[in-house]
């Protein structure tokens, strides 16, 4: 068919339906591809693992901050409060009854329903 000749309505469908049926295709199979490859087991030789644990962190504890060791007993957990190394007091938290401190006196320890650390702590800013 020469090209001055007007082609009729189907034939423009027909090549319309043919372009959106190769690039359906075309698509399909790049996901296909994608999904497969995807899928693949990653062997054991491919993966390194470090010799030590990576730290990225760059955060730096305040001195003035208190340090907290956590210890569990069968009847009971205890938080050593420590600030600059001296221990400063010791929650207790039994597994049957309510919560107590102690705080150490000249002659001992102390128990006591509150704690007696004291850190400042001001709000900011806060909505």
């Amino acid at each position: 068919m020469p090209a001055s000749v007007l082609e009729g309505p189907w034939d423009v469908v027909h090549r319309l339906a043919d372009k959106v049926i190769m690039k359906t295709l075309a698509i399909s199979g790049l996901l296909a591809v994608t999904l497969i490859w995807a899928a693949s087991p990653v062997s054991a030789q491919e993966v390194e693992k470090p010799e030590e644990p990576v730290v990225t962190s760059d955060y730096q504890r305040d001195a003035n901050e208190p340090q907290v060791v956590i210890t569990a007993d069968e009847d009971a957990t205890f938080y050593e409060y420590r600030v600059n190394g001296e221990l400063r007091e010791i929650k207790v938290v039994p597994k049957v009854g309510p919560p107590y401190y102690l705080v150490p006196a000249p002659d001992g320890w102390v128990r006591q329903d509150q704690s007696q650390l004291r850190i400042p702590s001001w709000v900011i800013f806060s909505w």
